[in-house]
């Protein structure tokens, strides 16, 4: 069964950093955003198929959003 999981995706120098934050230690990176996002699906599903089923449902029934703020600086 196909989820959603949410990823937060940071550029950087040396590319992208990608990670599931609920996912302790779930984490990938790529050279482009597509390579990264190709590389996190895995490890997700990777780490998924490591944990019991019922502890995977709680870790896929959370959601990250993510927006900007404006700040002074």
């Amino acid at each position: 069964m196909a989820r959603k999981a949410s990823v937060v995706i940071e550029k950087d120098e040396h590319g992208f950093y990608a990670w599931r934050p609920e996912l302790k230690g779930c984490q990938s990176q790529g050279d482009s955003l597509e390579e990264a996002m190709t590389n996190i699906r895995e490890a997700i599903e990777l780490y998924l198929e490591s944990i019991p089923s019922d502890e995977r449902d709680s870790l896929l029934s959370r959601e990250i959003l993510t927006t900007t703020v404006e700040v002074d600086a």
